[in-house]
């Protein structure tokens, strides 16, 4: 295993790297610290089987482990800390270890020094970074290039940088709370969807979490390539004057990457790449996805013939804008994954028939007045639910039809006694998901496995 002079540096001091929070990502990071024979000390505030089980495979790799809480005075002590995704920044341990001026680095950061010879694409974004980052690599795969995807969704990166196996290229999703922690983050090619308020219970304003985002470019220079959303103000003004080769892609102008939308068809240039009826995905919002990995894929060398073959045979991610089945005449759609208001914008726009809206959670901010316009159109009713239910209604109420439920499965009845032949049902929550469920993916197979059941 090739030294990392990082990590060589750590070791010299003798002491220990604190893991705050396990789960799949400070499991590998730690693993990966210990491959590279780094005192650790790992905890987490939760406790029972899952925790278990990760502190027994950590303890028998050499860690010490605490579940239940974090040591403090230990934790202040440490050369450095590494941060799971999942671990809000104002949490006491985080906070006490910048307070000892303890650097933390997020565990995509210190995965990303071990993956020597493999390139990355990093993806971020508001909205569409998943979906991107699975076509990113999907078409990539079709063209015969060695690659997979990591990050933010799903497989951490230290997990790779372990492996003896590792592929030629990496299509990595990036947060927001992932960047802010990433000093050595340096994409060979990055992807920015798009960008627009999200996280506010998080952040203390949208500047703050717009900086974040910014964080994709700190290590721009005249090599670097950037993917980039055209119809987006915000991500204009983000990239204008970011060094590099600036690609854009565009639904309403020639671009890069661009849709015709009177000829029905996705282009790269002037080549045609396939019609628009080739691509398996519902909504403009997913054209525009295809266009950014199209770029971010030819870029990497991939040809115009592989990248379409790539593109006609992607199928939906799970929880995005997700055909469940038609029950009655009515189609469930699961976007359990769009936790926030502008990605149910996105999914209200992907929709061509009347429907019916799902929507509730814990709130993450923003008010939902903003959907008032989008949803007058064609939403028959919107059930609200969950703890931000209170706060739908008061939003919603003087301009919608809006019905209250109660536990996850009044929320589907009600929906069904709301839907008429030929409608939708749309879960698309624009909360998150953690008052009633363990994630959105939970969330998605709740709702996925009682529309079955119909």
């Amino acid at each position: 295993m090739a030294a990392i002079p990082l990590l060589e540096d750590w070791r010299a001091t003798g002491r220990e790297v604190a893991v705050v929070g396990l789960g799949k990502s400070g499991v590998a990071a730690t693993l990966f610290l210990r491959d590279h024979r780094l005192p650790v000390y790992a905890s987490d505030l939760g406790t029972g089987g899952a925790w278990d089980d990760w502190a027994a495979t950590l303890r028998a790799a050499g860690a010490e482990v605490q579940l239940g809480g974090h040591d403090l005075d230990r934790i202040v002590l440490a050369v450095a800390v590494v941060v799971a995704p999942g671990v809000p920044p104002a949490v006491p341990s985080l906070v006490a270890a910048r307070g000892a001026g303890v650097p933390i680095y997020a565990e995509v950061d210190i995965g990303f020094l071990g993956l020597d010879g493999t390139r990355c694409i990093g993806i971020t974004g508001t909205n569409g970074k998943t979906t991107t980052t699975s076509l990113v690599a999907h078409v990539l795969v079709a063209g015969g290039i060695r690659a997979e995807t990591a990050g933010n969704i799903g497989r951490p990166l230290c997990d790779v940088a372990r492996a003896s196996d590792r592929p030629d290229w990496l299509a990595l999703e990036l947060s927001s709370f992932q960047l802010h922690d990433a000093p050595h983050i340096r994409p060979a090619i990055g992807v920015l969807t798009n960008l627009a308020p999200n996280h506010l219970d998080r952040y203390h304003s949208l500047e703050e979490y717009y900086s974040d985002k910014a964080l994709l470019f700190r290590k721009a220079g005249p090599e670097s390539v950037w993917v980039t959303n055209a119809d987006d103000p915000a991500v204009r003004a983000m990239t204008h004057g970011v060094a590099g080769c600036h690609l854009r892609f565009s639904l309403s102008e020639r671009a890069d990457g661009w849709f015709d939308r009177a000829g029905g068809r996705l282009m790269l240039g002037p080549t045609p790449l396939l019609s628009r009826m080739e691509l398996p995905l519902l909504g403009d919002h997913n054209v525009a996805n295809a266009l950014a990995a199209a770029l971010a894929a030819r870029e990497v060398g991939s040809p115009p013939e592989d990248i379409a073959a790539g593109l006609r045979t992607f199928r939906a991610i799970p929880h995005r804008v997700e055909p469940v089945r038609e029950v009655d005449g009515v189609l469930w759609i699961n976007d359990s994954k769009s936790t926030n208001i502008t990605s149910t914008e996105v999914a209200v726009a992907a929709l061509d028939r009347p429907f019916v809206l799902l929507l509730g959670g814990r709130h993450k901010g923003e008010p939902y007045t903003r959907l008032a316009g989008p949803l007058r159109a064609r939403c028959r009713a919107v059930v609200a639910y969950g703890e931000s239910g209170p706060l739908v209604m008061a939003d919603l109420g003087q301009s919608l039809r809006v019905v209250p439920a109660g536990s996850f499965e009044d929320v589907l009845a009600t929906a069904r006694g709301l839907a008429r032949p030929g409608d939708a049902v749309l879960l698309s929550p624009a909360c998150s998901s953690y008052d009633m469920f363990e994630n959105y993916e939970e969330r998605g197979e709740r709702f996925r496995r009682m529309v079955e059941a119909m």
